[in-house]
């Protein structure tokens, strides 16, 4: 099982988690490429912290809104969108390069991610994208997702991601931040639901209800609070559980 964190989020004198701290727990950082979150300084640190630790580095691409943190859906056209996420990579992996490392998968962030789970035309820019940089990159997705679908008729490899700290609707999609609850905070809960994902055990929907989602990563977000020991408490609980840990690019 690959734990995944989204990662460098800070922007120029504004900090956002502690980076250093989640790259010493989990195996894969979805490091922002300067649209969302990140400038060029932020993005060459997190590389160079993920290489030295042997963590898998993927481009974590949004919309360009910084100002709305990637969180406020875009009416952008494909073409455009397909550029932008090309435009994020190529960015993100020269920083990766520069630091012995590359990028290995391409994981959409925010509203990027929500509407391109619905969305074929989202979805398939951000496949092109992808494929014009490079076609062995992988795609992180939510499972049964429209990006799942335009991936596989890409011939894009990918692996389906669950999040141990968000509550789920019945579709199994992620309930909105407007929502009370969308965030899960406490340790004991969030550990126990990484756990239940990683096994087979399923998720309980916000309405009750069960979801089998069967993810290759679990995600934990850097700026949710509490970051860094929800993110231990998962590592630990899944070693507990005797699931190996390993980057899903591995």
């Amino acid at each position: 099982m690959d734990l995944n964190s989204d990662l460098g989020e800070g922007f120029g004198a504004w900090k956002m988690g502690d980076d250093e701290a989640v790259l010493d727990i989990v195996t894969s950082a979805n490091v922002a490429c300067g649209f969302h979150a990140g400038d060029p300084s932020v993005m060459r640190h997190v590389c160079e912290l993920a290489a030295d630790r042997d963590v898998a580095i993927g481009a974590h691409v949004g919309y360009h809104d910084l100002a709305g943190f990637g969180r406020r859906a875009l009416d952008i056209a494909p073409e455009d969108l397909a550029n932008e996420v090309l435009y994020q990579i190529g960015a993100l992996d020269a920083f990766a390069r520069a630091a012995g490392s590359r990028v290995t998968y391409v994981k959409p962030h925010g509203a990027l991610y929500n509407t391109a789970a619905a969305d074929p035309e989202q979805a398939a820019a951000i496949v092109e994208g992808l494929r014009r940089y490079d076609p062995a990159l992988a795609l992180l997705c939510l499972p049964d997702s429209e990006m799942q679908r335009e991936a596989e008729k890409a011939g894009v490899v990918a692996y389906a991601e669950a999040f141990a700290d968000r509550a789920y609707t019945a579709e199994g999609r992620l309930v909105s931040r407007k929502q009370p609850g969308a965030v899960l905070h406490e340790p004991d809960a969030v550990a126990e639901r990484a756990v239940a994902m990683a096994t087979g055990g399923g998720v309980v929907t916000a309405d009750g209800g069960k979801l089998d989602l069967r993810p290759d990563s679990l995600c934990v977000h850097g700026d949710t609070p509490g970051a860094v020991e929800l993110a231990r408490r998962i590592r630990d609980g899944l070693a507990d559980a005797g699931v190996p840990l390993a980057a899903f690019t591995g």
